[in-house]
């Protein structure tokens, strides 16, 4: 690198002419990011593909924004490529897990197994995404000590790398729905066929107008995946359990509205259920006979 600076030197004048060409280009570099952020946001008014647009014309931009700048400084800058052809080869072997995150940066901008917006697990790590760059992603954290998948304002950075070592969820991708259950148990004296029928009148009450338009969503997943599934209707499941009868509810909700349903639900079954005489919760309990209520039982 000495030597061909040596053999290429640069006069005072036509440094400063240089030195103004960097200006320049920096200023249209400038002006044209700006533009470009300015015409992706009427073009479209999802904010999640607008961000995504912008980050991408960022990057297009500034690299040939760089190519620019080492013409006008490297008269030899086809030679000079050739030699920093060399030096990245050793860079790469070097800083591998650099190199790693840039391509899996380039595979998450390609293939889409997630954008900006959407609900991730990657690991044991839950969360929104809400930023991609070039080396790392960034999740807002949900779950963890948080019960129901709510936010707990951390902020995740992972290695865009982790995507080829680790399986992802997507919770929201393609279809925003999600299934989720709850289990409420009564006593075996209680009458279990009404408190089912309770139970659906309030899932059909409260579940089912979050879920308009899932059908639909349904079909359009199934165009770029094979997925096969039954009805999308609220289902109440009974199964006998040691201190009594357990209702299974189980019913389709969006993502983000998991712990507000069940919160409305749970309000609507304790109200109802604390009317009926003939339904009682049920605990774990024991029971105890003495000798003359054995005898008088026999």
């Amino acid at each position: 690198m000495r030597n061909w600076v040596e053999n290429n030197p640069v006069s005072e004048a036509l440094a400063l002419d240089k030195v103004a060409e960097s200006l320049l280009l920096l200023i249209i570099f400038l002006v044209v990011q700006k533009l470009t952020g300015k015409m992706l946001e009427k073009q479209s008014r999802r904010i999640e593909k607008v961000y995504e647009w912008k980050k991408i014309a960022r990057y297009v931009i500034g690299t040939i924004a760089i190519i620019l700048f080492l013409r006008i400084w490297f008269e030899g800058f086809q030679s000079l490529l050739t030699f920093l052809g060399i030096v990245s080869a050793g860079i790469a072997i070097a800083l591998k897990d650099f190199v790693a995150n840039m391509v899996a940066w380039i595979f998450i901008v390609s293939r889409n197994p997630f954008n900006v917006g959407d609900r991730i697990q990657i690991g044991d790590i839950s969360g929104d995404v809400v930023d991609i760059r070039l080396f790392q992603f960034t999740l807002l954290e949900i779950g963890n000590w948080v019960d129901s998948d709510q936010s707990t304002g951390r902020l995740i950075h992972v290695p865009n790398a982790r995507v080829f070592q680790t399986p992802q969820a997507n919770y929201t991708q393609s279809f925003q729905y999600i299934w989720n259950e709850m289990s409420a148990c009564i006593t075996f004296e209680s009458d279990h066929v009404k408190a089912k029928k309770i139970l659906l009148k309030i899932l059909n009450k409260i579940a089912l107008p979050l879920i308009e338009g899932a059908e639909q969503e349904f079909e359009e997943a199934r165009k770029r995946f094979l997925i096969i599934h039954g009805t999308i209707s609220p289902q109440v499941y009974i199964k006998i359990k040691d201190q009594g009868v357990e209702l299974l509810v189980r019913y389709l909700v969006p993502a983000r509205k998991r712990r507000d349903s069940e919160n409305n639900i749970w309000e609507e079954v304790l109200r109802i259920f604390n009317k009926e005489k003939n339904i009682q919760f049920a605990y774990p309990t024991t029971r105890f006979y003495t000798e003359k209520q054995k005898q008088t039982k026999v």
